[in-house]
């Protein structure tokens, strides 16, 4: 079983120091999500377990429910999130690549009936602009996914693992 071990001193640890709502809405802090990153990217196939160490006399099971259930929902709700974003790049991707190739053929019948300076200057606008989108187009599906793919993968093993609190 893959595991991700961190060490805190206190359940404030895991939440931001800005934030003065109630465990239940509190915003995670950036400094906990950094280190759980850095930690699962070890794990090449993802985390499995988190474990949580906290000193044994800081430990409340009432508090640690709470926690489990609010860290849970973040993972949940960015995992979502990234893969709607994912989602509506690639739909963005696919409708440029769409565009550009509807705009060559335009391009490509203006060629072939070519006839006055309306439909040159129409062969001048459309033919950059179909490379254009044909090429950003491949870009966004191809190249732009891919680079959300490891934070995607993180929320994804983190929304699946299993949470524990341990003392040290």
């Amino acid at each position: 079983m893959s595991q991700i071990s961190l060490w805190l001193f206190d359940y404030e640890d895991i939440f931001s120091d800005f934030d003065p709502r109630p465990y239940e809405d509190r915003s995670l802090s950036d400094d906990f999500l950094i280190e759980a990153k850095k930690a699962s990217v070890k794990k090449a196939s993802g985390a499995e377990e988190l474990n949580l160490y906290l000193p044994s006399n800081n430990r409340d099971k009432k508090t640690e429910n709470i926690v489990i259930k609010r860290l849970r929902k973040h993972f949940s709700n960015n995992y979502k999130t990234k893969l709607a974003e994912r989602k509506k790049m690639i739909q963005q991707g696919i409708t440029f690549i769409l565009l550009g190739t509807v705009l060559m053929l335009i391009t490509t019948l203006i060629h072939y009936y070519e006839e006055g300076l309306l439909l040159s200057f129409l062969i001048v606008l459309f033919e950059p602009a179909s490379w254009f989108l044909l090429w950003e187009g491949l870009n966004i599906v191809m190249l732009k996914t891919k680079e959300q793919n490891p934070e995607l993968t993180f929320y994804e093993a983190m929304a699946q693992c299993e949470i524990h609190f341990k003392s040290y």
